[in-house]
């Protein structure tokens, strides 16, 4: 038994892989972290413009599409990888599904998320087509659309959620909009339920991401300051308090009394920035019953390489509470508000600008 199979078998969390690549499908890489305990592969317009772009495995399927529209050949590329992934994967779903019926855990596993253009990313209309238009166009129970959370695309969510469609909402940066995040997930399974749909069919995630923070806050901290590389790990904490507090409270647990999965939450952006930091500061501490980690595969080859290690854990009642009491002390110091606005807004431009990228590599590429 591997360490990332620990940690779903002995606390229920769940590790993901956030890198997917044609040539992993073709020479068996992907199978092989799914046989080391890898349950579930998240993408983004980033990853996709480095995998095309840094491999010739793409090139054939660019020629034999026969189209010279770049961002349709993407799509249909995407398409097929998501779809081949989720084929893989089918096994750990299906066996997640047996677990949701016999009640050992309420949510499932074994998705593999595809992203709606960051170019829809304040807009909910649009956003919702996109959704209704890749969940049947890779047409797999274990496909999840991700969906950014911006304030424009909340709406979007609920929307998408209430057609019965799996959502992955992505790019949240604080605490105020994973508490908006839960009650657009709470509200589209709700008008599901209204609608006559099997709630329990409906899974999400919502991604909270995790190193950009101390990325951001770390500079404007004191060089000796005791809080540099906390402020991250301190509003996972929060956020984890508020996904708890959240199933507690009275439209939540009803839905969940009849049969909806849990919106797990899911630690995105898990790699180190700073090389001065724990490689896995970001991956121990934040193991905890009924969440998610997605990793680039470099970090999940160092947990594989690592042993269990006995660190302090959000799982933790008090180390919980202790480290949202640390981050009320950085909150008095820097302004999170501000900082997370900025990283949402950055994160929904670099998105663009891969995507960018991506569509003038499959452009180039086509003309080639």
């Amino acid at each position: 038994m591997t360490r990332l199979d620990d940690m779903y078998l002995s606390s229920g969390h769940s590790p993901w892989v956030d890198n997917i690549r044609r040539d992993w499908l073709n020479d068996g890489t992907l199978q092989n972290l799914v046989n080391a305990g890898a349950r579930g592969v998240t993408s983004n317009p980033a990853i996709f413009a480095k995998a095309v772009a840094s491999t010739s495995a793409y090139d054939r399927y660019i020629k034999d599409l026969g189209s010279m529209d770049a961002e349709f050949v993407f799509e249909k590329l995407a398409v097929e990888d998501v779809r081949d992934a989720c084929d893989l994967l089918l096994p750990i779903y299906t066996a997640s599904v047996r677990e949701q019926d016999s009640g050992i855990h309420q949510y499932r596993d074994g998705f593999v998320s595809l992203e709606v253009s960051p170019l829809l990313a304040y807009d909910a209309p649009g956003t919702v087509a996109a959704a209704l238009r890749l969940a049947a166009e890779v047409d797999r129970p274990n496909v999840m659309i991700k969906i950014p959370a911006t304030a424009e695309c909340l709406p979007a969510i609920t929307e998408v959620l209430s057609r019965g469609i799996n959502v992955n909402v992505t790019l949240i940066f604080s605490l105020q909009r994973y508490r908006e995040v839960l009650d657009a997930f709470v509200a589209g399974v709700a008008a599901a339920k209204s609608q006559g749909r099997n709630i329990g069919e409906i899974s999400s995630v919502a991604s909270f991401f995790v190193s950009r923070v101390d990325t951001a806050v770390d500079p404007t901290l004191a060089a000796d300051s005791a809080h540099r590389g906390r402020t991250a790990i301190c509003q996972v904490a929060g956020a984890y308090q508020i996904f708890l507090d959240r199933w507690r409270e009275n439209d939540a647990a009803e839905l969940l009394a009849a049969g909806a999965q849990l919106q797990r939450p899911l630690w995105a952006s898990t790699s180190v920035k700073n090389a001065a930091y724990d490689q896995l500061l970001y991956v121990n501490p934040l193991v905890a019953a009924s969440s998610v980690n997605t990793m680039p595969d470099a970090t999940l080859d160092l947990v594989l390489a690592s042993t269990d290690e006995e660190v302090p854990s959000i799982a933790n009642d008090d180390t919980r509470r202790s480290m949202i009491d640390e981050l009320l002390v950085i909150g008095q110091i820097v302004d999170l508000t501000e900082v997370t606005d900025v990283l949402e807004r950055d994160g929904v431009a670099a998105f663009i600008s891969s995507y960018g990228e991506l569509l003038a590599t499959v452009q180039s590429k086509l003309a080639g």
